[in-house]
């Protein structure tokens, strides 16, 4: 019987008991990214003090307890009672969703952190935090800790230990946030250091002179020196810095910046003789990584100025076509950073700006800017460069449309259920089905006849693909692998893409678990990275784990997945045999649907980008032409004597 529905069933919560309640809908997720979250947001709020010319320094600690601490010599939390509330400044901020000093523009033109919950939802998900403040000569602390209530044993998060206190006289001025994530809310409580470190490094790039300090105290013998991250030349040292290990094309960094209706737009730019475009955009130093308008106003002001150029240079003729925008920015390399009052995020994670007004700002400067570099005849020579490069680029881009014509022409032709050696599904909700991209037609016959083909597609590969990071777009396209990988997924690819006619919501790598196994992951992750990028952002791609090893005592059967989960099961005393699989291809079709391929049972690893432009800097390393820094990278992370690399990459 259905139980009754009245006003007694409403619960109201406290405001941070709701954080604790959906922590997803405030930091994303419970794993690694999320709990990360929380440390970006007190370093939000330290960066916006330097954003705002209150501090020039911030140190970021992460302490052997498992918490982590932020400072900043700015002016320090407010201690004086709110005038509504009664209590300080300092308290309202973490214990109230949406209070800060950010909304109304008097203390912070610029800020990531508008939404006025991150204090709080710290706050809400720790186990405890401190907060010390260093203002007006005084030095006052204040602690919250999640509690048990007394009668119902229900968490109680951040609540006031005590009344604020005052510590005693100070010279220092700032803040000093520390706090220890909460390990039952989070599904792990460590924070990864180099992730921190690259994030901070990332910050000083994009606030030049500010130094950002980094101590890891975890592992941090006494005589280890903390990291230091500091730029005098600020976003131009930041693209120097992506492509160290691309031939650049001209010397000096094109830099533009200007301001527009209170708003702040710089712009760092760089050519190399890559086949992509590398553009990482930031709006308040929050990246956006998905885009918005600020990137469209820079897109079509960076085309028209090199358009209305190569005219007046008689580059191109009357007669030509003013070349497209992918031309333009084939090679690209172009750190863009936005600076506004009143920026529209899609979400509290930021992904995506949204302010219209944007677009004609950021185009409005740039297209100023870099009509005035161009004309400058002492950069006519890198103008001449860029100019060549695109002419170049837009004759293979035509090629490549060609191309893909032809091969869309064909694929129209073809039977609707199959695309060269796909083996479609029959189901035709493409949120429900999976594409397996296997290696090797013995295991991709295994695959074909162990699958559900109810929503399971199963496209074999005929050897290693191009690696694309070495190969112009028209070799891509002639490559029957690829052509069959886009044509069976149906969004096209580079400028064409389309993530709305993906026709399958899955797409999942499944390579054999060794080094050539390795090879061909890394050239088709390359290959989706740089041309079906919303792909991976999405969260459609993935990686299929089959065991390595099957284990058969009295009459049965188990797997182990790699070499530390088969010490687990081995039995002691027992007679058992062990087999270890060199490929898919020893296994047949049941072991193959049990172990990997049935959902109720497999292991998956989900490709995400957490740092495009760390992925961007990697791939370029590990995949691109230079051999000297692809060692040196092996040779710096790789540990030889792990009997399994993949299993350590995994972890």
């Amino acid at each position: 019987m259905a139980q009754q529905y009245t006003s007694e069933n409403i619960q109201v919560l406290e405001e941070l008991d709701a954080v604790r309640l959906r922590p997803g809908m405030y930091i994303g997720s419970t794993g690694p990214r999320g709990l990360h979250h929380l440390l970006w947001e007190i370093v939000d709020n330290a960066i916006d003090e330097a954003a705002n010319g209150f501090a020039d320094e911030i140190i970021v600690t992460l302490h052997p307890d498992g918490s982590a601490s932020v400072w900043d010599n700015g002016r320090g939390l407010p201690t004086d009672p709110h005038p509504t509330l009664k209590i300080p400044g300092l308290e309202v901020i973490f214990t109230r969703l949406h209070a800060g000093g950010k909304f109304d523009h008097k203390n912070y033109n610029y800020s990531g952190g508008l939404h006025g919950v991150g204090a709080s939802v710290v706050n809400a998900l720790s186990t405890w935090v401190t907060v010390d403040s260093f203002r007006d000569w005084s030095h006052h602390r204040m602690r919250f800790e999640t509690i048990a209530d007394k009668k119902t044993g229900k968490a109680l998060p951040g609540r006031p230990t005590a009344p604020m206190e005052r510590v005693g006289n100070t010279r220092k001025r700032g803040t000093l946030v520390r706090f220890l994530p909460d390990s039952a809310i989070f599904e792990e409580i460590a924070f990864n250091g180099e992730l921190v470190a690259r994030r901070l490094r990332e910050l000083a790039y994009l606030n030049r002179g500010l130094k950002i300090s980094f101590l890891d105290d975890r592992a941090r013998s006494a005589a280890s020196e903390p990291r230091v991250f500091q730029y005098s030349g600020g976003i131009v040292d930041y693209v120097g810095f992506l492509n160290t290990d691309k031939t650049t094309l001209h010397d000096n960094v094109i830099y533009l910046e200007g301001v527009r209706d209170q708003m702040m737009v710089s712009c760092a730019i760089q050519f190399s003789d890559a086949y992509s475009e590398s553009l990482f955009s930031y709006v308040n130093n929050i990246p956006t990584g998905e885009g918005g308008s600020h990137e469209v106003g820079f897109r079509t002001a960076l085309t028209k100025s090199l358009n209305d150029y190569a005219r007046r240079i008689g580059a191109l003729k009357e007669k030509d076509n003013n070349l497209a925008g992918e031309d333009y920015r084939e090679g690209m390399t172009a750190v863009l950073s936005v600076k506004m009052p009143n920026p529209q995020f899609e979400g509290q994670t930021k992904g995506r700006l949204g302010n219209t007004e944007a677009r004609a700002m950021v185009e409005a400067v740039v297209l100023q800017r870099l009509t005035e570099y161009l004309e400058d005849l002492r950069n006519a020579a890198t103008a001449q460069t860029i100019i060549e490069k695109s002419i170049k680029s837009a004759k293979v881009r035509e090629a490549a449309r060609k191309a893909r014509d032809v091969a869309r022409a064909k694929s129209e032709l073809e039977a609707a259920p199959l695309v060269g050696k796909l083996s479609s599904c029959t189901g035709r909700n493409a949120r429900e089905n999976e594409l397996f991209i296997v290696e090797g037609d013995s295991a991709g016959g295994s695959a074909k006849q162990g699958r559900d083909r109810r929503f399971q597609a199963i496209l074999p590969l005929r050897g290693k693909p191009l690696n694309v990071e070495k190969k112009r777009i028209d070799q891509v396209l002639a490559n029957l692998e690829f052509r069959s990988i886009i044509t069976a997924l149906g969004t096209g690819i580079d400028q064409d893409f389309n993530l709305s006619q993906l026709k399958y919501d899955k797409v999942i790598i499944l390579s054999d678990a060794d080094q050539d196994g390795a090879h061909i992951r890394a050239i088709l992750l390359t290959f989706f990275f740089r041309y079906m990028r919303e792909l991976v952002a999405g969260g459609h791609v993935y990686i299929g784990m089959p065991p390595l090893y099957l284990l058969k005592t009295a009459g049965k059967e188990s797997y182990a997945y790699n070499d530390r989960e088969l010490q687990r099961v081995l039995p002691k005393g027992k007679n058992y045999t062990l087999q270890r699989y060199k490929g898919l291809g020893e296994m047949n079709p049941e072991q193959l649907w049990q172990t990997t391929m049935n959902p109720a049972n497999r292991k998956l690893m989900q490709v995400t980008i957490e740092d495009g432009a760390e992925a961007d800097r990697l791939i370029t390393i590990l995949m691109g032409d230079k051999v000297d820094p692809r060692r040196d990278y092996i040779i710096s992370h790789a540990d030889f004597n792990k009997t399994d690399l993949f299993e350590e990459i995994q972890a």
